[in-house]
């Protein structure tokens, strides 16, 4: 919330309050990522359980970090194929916006796993024919890698009005970010134990990546080395 003066009275900014409104997945999946945190920075990519921000799924999304600004998507939601009007993943992120807002989305990408920090990011799509005019906001969460690299990102994109004809391209309105290095969560709570993933339509390739990751591991690992909470999470089980 932030306060502006004028005639020297105090006016409260209700922006935030409206965005959250509007574009209340972007709500949801933060606060999801921030579940995750646990005491740390960012948290892992093997942490994400699709049921987690179940009411979002259809605007979320993960994306890979291939070179610096660029990043391509892993898993995605429905709402951004219905943007696109083709399927999105495997195409980088830019590919939604305008030749113009791409150096700006490459350099908030950059940002989010090299400070890091999550950004906020306020979308406009002009109209045309056959094209209403959109509002829309990107969010971009970091999370790292197996090895422990951030190249990850969890993201919501959601948009508020008649998609129109595709393909829909954005252009940047407004950038905000939050550095998480002076932003740590001041609990930590225990995450409670996951019970085996079900299919969920439209982010269902999230949990064939994590049966992947688990039959990766050699069969021959000594059951006692392995923590209680994974047991209970372990598809083969």
């Amino acid at each position: 919330m932030s306060i502006n003066s004028i005639n020297g009275t105090n006016v409260v900014s209700m922006m935030p309050r409206r965005a959250e409104m509007i574009f209340p997945a972007l709500k949801d999946v933060e606060a999801y990522w921030e579940g995750l945190r646990n005491g740390r920075p960012i948290p892992s990519r093997g942490d994400i359980d699709p049921r987690g921000m179940q009411s979002a799924l259809e605007y979320a999304f993960i994306l890979e970090r291939i070179a610096p600004g660029v990043a391509r998507f892993r898993l995605a939601g429905m709402h951004l194929t219905d943007l696109m009007g083709m399927e999105v993943r495997g195409m980088p992120l830019t590919a939604m916006f305008t030749p113009e807002a791409r150096t700006q989305i490459s350099a908030a990408l950059e940002a989010v796993c090299e400070t890091p920090n999550v950004t906020t990011i306020t979308l406009k799509s002009s109209g045309g024919m056959g094209r209403p005019a959109l509002e829309a906001q990107l969010l971009l969460c970091p999370l790292k890698s197996d090895l422990g690299d951030v190249n990850r990102v969890l993201g919501c994109l959601q948009s508020k009005g008649d998609i129109g004809r595709q393909p829909r391209r954005f252009d940047v309105v407004e950038v905000t970010t939050r550095d998480l290095l002076t932003d740590m969560p001041a609990t930590v709570q225990t995450p409670a134990a996951k019970t085996p993933a079900t299919e969920i339509p439209g982010f269902v390739e999230a949990h064939r990546h994590r049966e992947t990751e688990s039959r990766a591991t050699p069969k021959s690992a000594p059951k006692a080395a392995v923590p209680f909470l994974k047991l209970v999470s372990d598809n083969d089980a």
